[in-house]
């Protein structure tokens, strides 16, 4: 019983339930504007409330996780131009949806299945965090370089025409992560001797530049053209059994994202990476490809990376160990109030716990509500005449990544790769896997050299990508997953369709 009434204290405690909303409505808003990321809107509350009570702090700071996390989708679909790293692989068919007219469908959509993920994340936390965490603690570094790796295999999906053109994007990619001072050794790479370089590249503001200034270069080079004008179909509201038809998927890519979300530092962009894979490898006759407005390209990135919020918090409260930028702030926050992270917290302080999820579910059903309200406000920058839209878009996101560090070096880089993603676009060069090897390449090459350095022997190291059941599965779904990409294999399957289609006959 008294878990029962800590768990619903912030729905009938008035002063959390407010915070809750007005953190995750603001954090909706946080997220869509490209370069302020939820990590910085929550450092900045964390500043502000040190001097609060910690339930109504942690209340609003919950709500601004969820609420920016989500609201990261809003500029990817509507301007192609992710608000968060999470909401990257969103963009691949959200856009394409709002091209289409589609917008309001794709908004739709992206919220109903992401208070769905967000739901999943809550129910491992409540139910299931001494188990899912005792899994996530056994993840070595070879296992980081193998999830890594299954990441780097979505070339395959994300190169539009040409895989090589792909592979050679994605490497540039990796080389372009690895700028900077190395990790491990301490030496500087790729930085000619300039100290602006040796920090390396922020990838945020890499997808500011690859998606947001491309993409308003390319808008000017095609302005005039005919065709560039978007009509908003009309919608009701999606039906029950249409949406149904999706939850198989949205509940395996949450669990996904639940799991990949309480290893420590992998974070809602693996997961959402990986989410839209598994929906493009797993969903039969779509009804339309996936880079040209599946839906299914909207749902699964979205409940994949909001279900990792409630993952990244298992690790934070049951370890002490934060799974992500974010909640590294969380356990600043509660340190503060003299509270010590980790196995002994849910044991002197579980009405903290039980708090936390209630507030999580409350902020996911806030995330719904005003989600669907302001369908309608975000759907008008779609009608919005270009020439007006595309230099208020261009100033946001000067803006965004001068905010990043405060920084004109960031502005620098920015605007450099909007001039190489322009030339992608122009020379139908994916810019997806640029991105892709940007966020994995630094974690490839970290993941793969401390698992090599462990080992000391390269038969050692060899012998771990099977001795162990984690490394092992892995290891078997990298195999198969690079086996299934070539021609061989899908010849081998369509011979095999027709043959049981003979023998049933």
């Amino acid at each position: 019983m008294d878990v029962l009434q800590q768990f619903l204290t912030p729905f009938v405690n008035i002063e959390l339930l407010l915070f809750v909303a007005a953190g995750t409505l603001a954090g909706i808003f946080v997220g869509a504007i490209p370069g302020l990321s939820v990590t910085m809107a929550v450092a900045l509350l964390l500043s502000l409330t040190y001097s609060w009570d910690l339930l109504p702090a942690l209340a609003l700071m919950l709500g601004i996780y969820y609420g920016g996390v989500f609201g990261g989708s809003r500029a990817a679909i509507l301007v192609n131009m992710p608000g968060s790293p999470s909401s990257v692989a969103t963009s691949f068919d959200g856009y394409p949806l709002s091209q289409r007219g589609e917008a309001r469908m794709a908004l739709t959509l992206t919220t109903i299945f992401s208070f769905l993920g967000g739901l999943v994340g809550v129910a491992v936390l409540a139910t299931a965090a001494p188990l899912v965490s005792s899994i996530a603690i056994q993840f070595g570094q070879r296992d980081y370089f193998l999830l890594a790796m299954l990441g780097l295999l979505l070339i395959g999906s994300l190169s539009q025409g040409s895989m090589a053109k792909g592979m050679f994007s994605a490497g540039a990619g990796i080389i372009l992560g690895l700028v900077g001072m190395d990790t491990i050794g301490g030496g500087s790479r790729f930085t000619f001797g300039s100290l602006q370089l040796m920090n390396g590249i922020d990838f945020v503001v890499a997808i500011l530049g690859l998606f947001g200034m491309s993409e308003i270069l390319y808008q000017l080079k095609t302005l005039n053209e005919k065709g560039q004008t978007v009509t908003l179909k009309k919608m009701a509201f999606p039906p029950l059994r249409f949406l149904l038809g999706f939850l198989p998927l949205s509940m395996r890519v949450s669990v996904m994202g639940v799991l990949i979300g309480a290893l420590p530092g992998a974070g809602g962009e693996i997961a959402s990476l990986l989410s839209y894979d598994h929906a493009r490898r797993t969903t039969k006759n779509p009804k339309r490809s996936f880079g040209k407005g599946a839906y299914e390209g909207v749902i699964a990135p979205e409940a994949g990376n909001n279900s990792a919020i409630g993952g990244a918090l298992i690790p934070m409260l049951t370890l002490g160990i934060p799974g992500d930028a974010v909640t590294a702030i969380f356990i600043g926050a509660l340190f503060i109030h003299g509270l010590q992270p980790g196995p002994m917290l849910m044991e002197q302080s579980g009405d903290l716990f039980w708090v936390m999820v209630g507030s999580s579910v409350l902020a996911n059903i806030f995330l719904l509500i005003f989600g669907l309200l302001v369908v309608g406000i975000f759907v008008r920058v779609v009608t919005i005449p270009k020439q007006i839209l595309l230099p208020i878009i261009a100033v946001i996101t000067v803006i965004g990544a001068y905010a990043l560090n405060n920084s004109m070096t960031d502005v620098y880089w920015m605007l450099g790769f909007g001039f190489v993603g322009f030339f992608m676009k122009v020379y139908q060069f994916s810019v997806a896997p640029l991105v892709l090897g940007l966020i994995l390449g630094p974690l490839i090459d970290s993941s793969f050299r401390r698992a090599y350095m462990t080992a000391q022997e390269p038969g050692a190291f060899l012998i771990g990508f099977v001795n162990n059941p984690i490394s092992l599965l892995l290891t078997l779904a990298f195999c198969f997953t690079l086996f299934s990409q070539t021609k061989t294999y899908q010849k081998m399957m369509a011979s095999f369709k027709k043959k049981q289609k003979v023998f049933r006959k």
